[in-house]
């Protein structure tokens, strides 16, 4: 594990902040390419379920807010809700099905109370995220990333389409290529400020060219009011729980949970992309992503609107314009609220023509794509891993394309499952759940956080090793792992002058042992402090640090997932000789 590169195309951490203007601007873009959505969906839902306009006119609006507050609360991170990132919300496509469902059924008022309790959960989720841990592994979040690209990548093929009969369809070529090549020079040529305003650049000049050809509506801006509020329309709550709501709530709550899993992908990888030394990820900045998203379902609910979910598609931004400051999210949280008012401002940007949006999203699409495959082989591809991920992707592929028995996932739970990357995400949750506890090579023992408990430790391990025949020098091996993995664990203790419980689990496998150790929190992550060690021996934290070489040494994997309240430290020791493999 050698010290992790720089990334020199972070030009703002999210701790830092651009000057006023450039804040703005690249707040500004981000909207531009995401406002559609946040508009579309809802409008697509109730439009389907024949709801009235008045109602329509309210979710469009509700929809707008919720997202720009839930906005602003995942930039600022505070007292653990939100991910302290740029973590965009809109409403949700995942939800289309069930909630066209629910309203027909039910009503607006039914639906709203089924996106109240369905929020709850994820709220419940985000706090017992550690519980989940062996689910929500880099295959199923990496493979769910990869499956939004699937499920997107359709919807931006035929907006490249999308223009009125009228117009030639050579407008929505030049339109939509001309975009993707001028977004794709910028992309890989420019630098610096330029690079900033790629994404602007390209949509603007795509934008240009389409008004040649009359694709840019102006018409509907002049008609646009400069201030409008909606009048009605808000449904209100429906608490009688009739059988509608019990009917439709196991649907809502899965598609929550995917939600939710889409939730932890995205802010795993915006913390990827986020700062100039990669960092190992920070569950507890998932959690707060999590409580976040689970909030603005929480207020979609009581505003009666479209569920919200993050929007992935920012981490291509972050990634492409190389501005991570949370306030820049902040920015963009306030000028959504403010488009919500300004009916004229929002019609310049839902003008662009679908050719222009459609090309430039196919860039970050992509970008996505590639992202959660890094993610997926972070840990190293096996035949288990790549099992779950090659089953799950291609099943989640096939149903969202029709290919898989189109009529009984069309109608199973309101058409929940037709969406790849419901069906597919769930797939690769109940595989690994399967994989896991199909596993027997696994005993754990609980004691106190003390180092003199090593001695019941290694009893524990010598009767473990006795049981899969490892060999002397292995077990040794694992030993002195489990030995420097708790005097750095009692090291942390001693100086949050805490004692607590420690639990350590060991699990068999044909190449190698995994060691787990839950503990309480821990001041910095064991990843990082690996990844800053180098090779220079003579530093004044040379004591503190000689446990952290030696588990560097022992070890062919470290991996310290830290949670508010808990930390996991997992370890792999590889068996090095024919001895060292026989189960």
């Amino acid at each position: 594990m050698d010290t992790l590169p720089s990334d020199p195309e972070i030009l703002y951490q999210p701790d830092e902040s651009p000057p006023l203007f450039l804040n703005l601007g690249l707040a500004l873009q981000m909207v531009m390419l995401s406002i559609g959505g946040i508009v579309l969906t809802p409008a697509i839902i109730i439009r389907a379920a024949d709801a009235s306009t008045e109602y329509l006119v309210w979710a469009v609006f509700a929809a707008v807010v919720v997202s720009g507050i839930s906005t602003i609360i995942q930039a600022l991170g505070k007292f653990r809700i939100g991910a302290g990132h740029i973590l965009l919300m809109g409403t949700s496509g995942a939800f289309i099905g069930v909630c066209i469902g629910a309203i027909v059924e039910g009503g607006p008022a039914v639906m709203a109370t089924l996106v109240i309790i369905s929020s709850l959960i994820q709220i419940i989720f985000a706090r017992s995220l550690s519980k989940f841990r062996h689910i929500l592994t880099p295959t199923v979040t990496g493979t769910v990333i990869m499956l939004i690209a699937v499920t997107v990548m359709p919807i931006l093929f035929d907006m490249i389409l999308e223009i009125p009969e009228e117009f030639p369809l050579s407008s929505a070529a030049v339109s939509a290529t001309s975009t993707l090549v001028i977004t794709l020079i910028l992309t890989i040529k420019a630098k610096n400020i330029l690079r900033l305003w790629a994404p602007m650049i390209g949509v603007i000049s795509g934008t240009i060219i389409s008004a040649f050809y009359g694709l840019y509506d102006t018409q509907a801006i002049i008609d646009a009011d400069w201030i409008g509020l909606p009048t009605g329309g808000f449904p209100g709550i429906d608490l009688s729980f009739s059988p509608v709501f019990w009917a439709f709530l196991p649907a809502f709550v899965f598609v929550t949970i995917i939600g939710a899993i889409e939730t932890v992908g995205d802010s795993i990888a915006i913390q990827k992309v986020s700062w100039r030394n990669r960092r190992a990820p920070d569950f507890r900045t998932v959690q707060g992503a999590l409580s976040a998203d689970g909030i603005g379902n929480f207020l979609s609910g009581m505003f009666g609107t479209i569920p919200n979910t993050t929007y992935s598609t920012t981490v291509s931004i972050v990634e492409l314009t190389g501005v991570a400051s949370k306030s820049c999210g902040i920015a963009i949280g306030g000028i959504i609220i403010f488009l919500s008012i300004n009916p004229k401002f929002l019609a310049v940007i839902l003008a662009i023509p679908s050719p222009v949006v459609g090309a430039f999203l196919i860039v970050l699409v992509a970008m996505l794509f590639i992202l959660g495959m890094k993610i997926v082989l972070q840990d190293g591809l096996n035949y288990k891993t790549g099992l779950i991920c090659g089953i799950s992707f291609w099943v989640g592929v096939g149903i969202q394309n029709g290919d898989i028995f189109p009529g009984f996932f069309n109608e199973f739970a309101a058409g929940a499952f037709k969406n790849g990357m419901v069906s597919g995400g769930l797939i690769a949750i109940a595989l690994t759940l399967i994989s896991d506890f199909s596993f027997r090579g696994r005993q754990r023992i609980q004691t106190k956080l003390d180092i003199s408990v090593f001695d019941e430790l290694r009893g524990f391990i010598d009767n473990f090793s006795k049981k899969f025949s490892w060999s002397s020098d292995f077990t040794l091996r694992v030993e002195a792992a489990v030995e420097e993995a708790l005097l750095i664990l009692c090291d942390e203790s001693k100086e949050d002058n805490k004692e607590g419980a420690l639990q350590l689990s060991i699990k068999n496998e044909p190449s190698q042992a995994t060691l787990e150790f839950y503990a309480g929190d821990s001041k910095e992550n064991l990843e990082d402090r690996i990844a800053l060690l180098g090779t220079d021996i003579s530093t004044p934290d040379i004591e503190r640090d000689f446990s952290v070489r030696m588990l560097k040494h022992l070890t062919t994997s470290v991996r310290h997932e830290r949670y508010h309240g808990t930390e996991i430290l997992i370890l792999k020791v590889q068996k090095s000789s024919a001895s060292d493999v026989r189960i």
